[in-house]
């Protein structure tokens, strides 16, 4: 059975499953919580993954697509990344659905999926294993309970050779842990500074919490 054809009673069904347990939450979990909630859009309530580099649902977790928005890392000007007073000499902006990273540098993109957590769930997201196997890191800082947005992703090249990125394709896992119960104060509450943001979101200094 998809999810496509659950009764609206099995969806809350689900749900409430989540809710009564924490932990990890399963695939079904978030196929309940992307259809009840919005959490993830769009949304593939399955792995695609002919051809390409797979996303989708996973056993325990969702694989998000990379954007075909990046900004490439230069030193070409000599900039100083700081980011207090981060300079856009520092990068150079490319939309394209194949982005080649300089040796020993890194981009900033953006996941496809738009984010919204809710407020008893905290994310965490490692790399895809066909990207780390080429010695590429796909480094997030966890998705807090009550945040939303588009995820900016920092992607880095750690070998001596140019290395390139797909677009529209799988970047990363994102895993979803269900708390014990929803936390008092959430990221929306704090009005975090990175909070709906959309594309790919340079470092800001406004505010006291980082995303």
């Amino acid at each position: 059975m998809t999810a496509q054809t659950k009764t609206k009673e099995e969806i809350e069904s689900q749900i409430a499953l989540a809710q009564s347990h924490p932990g990890i939450l399963a695939d079904h979990q978030i196929r309940a919580l992307a259809q009840k909630e919005t959490m993830i859009d769009p949304f593939v309530e399955s792995q695609k993954h002919e051809g390409i580099i797979s996303y989708g649902v996973s056993s325990y977790g969702y694989d998000a697509r990379c954007a075909d928005e990046f900004m490439i890392f230069t030193n070409v000007d000599n900039a100083i990344v700081d980011p207090k007073n981060f300079s856009e000499q520092s990068f150079v902006e490319r939309k394209t659905d194949v982005c080649v990273i300089p040796p020993n540098s890194f981009v900033l993109t953006r996941t496809v999926e738009y984010f919204r957590i809710p407020k008893d769930v905290l994310v965490i997201c490692l790399g895809k294993s066909t990207y780390a196997r080429c010695g590429l890191i796909v480094n997030v800082t966890p998705l807090e309970p009550g945040w939303e947005g588009h995820v900016t992703l920092e992607i880095s090249n750690t070998t001596p050779l140019p290395a390139k990125v797909y677009a529209n394709e799988g970047v990363a896992q994102f895993l979803f842990f269900k708390g014990s119960t929803p936390c008092e104060v959430t990221y929306a509450d704090r009005s975090g500074k990175y909070m709906g943001q959309k594309g790919v979101t340079l470092p800001r200094i406004s505010g006291s919490n980082d995303k």
